[in-house]
């Protein structure tokens, strides 16, 4: 596996996440707003209006604030331009939002109004889905590129798609006119617990995230979370008679399933993180 820095420096490099219908997604935004907390931000800027969301598809949320008084929370996609040590060249978005239900042409037009792209950058985006994953094992983070650098580092396939795109889709055909590459990233969360936050599944985004852009992130705190979610996991489990033997029966599976290369290749991934976090 190459070690070399993959994102090369781009110029403008764009991070982003959408929550949808599928409640796992919101692993990918946690894993975002992890980056918000451990990188420094230079400004927001917030798109959301009646134009672009179908209130009767994505509810607006209602939330008792600490003073006892309820404030509604609208639909909306926030932009945060932020920076970091790590790439200090590079011009830095983070795109945290609803998924739109309507006009997406002009809320794409309105989100590059404010990345303003004028030369070749990179758009990486997450996701994540509910599959036939158990709990006690690492979770897969699969994805397309259209970057061969991207796909020599990680494994991933290069994009070759035709057929339905989410907003993700289109932001990435709308960037590729100004020469972007992408990387599409998604974790795979156990169908039986996908609708709770999953913070094991956003540290798996961001280990691949390090991976793509040669980077650091601190995740202590992510990774405290993650050991927390995976004993409510174990607890849950062991308190279920049919989902502890769907798991023992998925764990025999995949022993029998692992490949000696598959298992080499994960252990090298992990040494160049260990690696990589030693560097000053």
């Amino acid at each position: 596996m190459s070690t070399e820095p993959v994102a090369s420096e781009p110029t403008t490099l764009v991070i982003a996440a959408f929550k949808g219908a599928v409640h796992a997604t919101e692993a990918a935004t946690d894993a975002l707003e992890h980056l918000l907390d451990v990188w420094d931000v230079m400004s927001v800027t917030e798109i959301g209006h009646d134009d672009y969301y179908s209130y009767t598809e994505t509810r607006p949320e209602m939330v008792i604030t600490e003073d006892g008084r309820s404030e509604i929370f609208w639909p909306q996609t926030s932009i945060h331009h932020v920076v970091t040590p790590t790439l200090p060249n590079t011009n830095i978005y983070i795109v945290i939002g609803d998924e739109p239900n309507l006009r997406w042409q002009k809320f794409c037009g309105e989100l590059l109004a404010v990345i303003n792209p004028s030369s070749p950058g990179l758009l990486i985006s997450l996701d994540a889905v509910a599959t036939d994953v158990i709990h006690t094992r690492p979770f897969p983070v699969y994805g397309y590129t259209t970057d061969p650098r991207i796909q020599a580092a990680t494994g991933f396939e290069l994009s070759s798609f035709e057929g339905p795109v989410n907003i993700v889709g289109l932001l990435q055909s709308e960037l590729e006119v100004f020469e972007y590459s992408s990387a599409f990233m998604f974790a795979t969360i156990p169908n039986y617990i996908s609708s709770d936050p999953c913070p094991k599944a956003s540290l798996a985004l961001l280990n691949m995230l390090e991976d793509v852009l040669d980077v650091a992130i601190p995740l202590d705190e992510l990774v405290e979370n993650a050991r927390s979610w995976q004993i409510s996991a174990d607890r849950l489990a062991s308190e279920d008679e049919d989902l502890a033997e769907y798991v023992r029966l998925r764990e025999e599976e995949l022993d029998a399933m692992e490949l000696p290369e598959a298992s080499g290749e994960s252990i090298a991934r992990e040494f160049e993180r260990y690696l990589r976090r030693r560097k000053p």
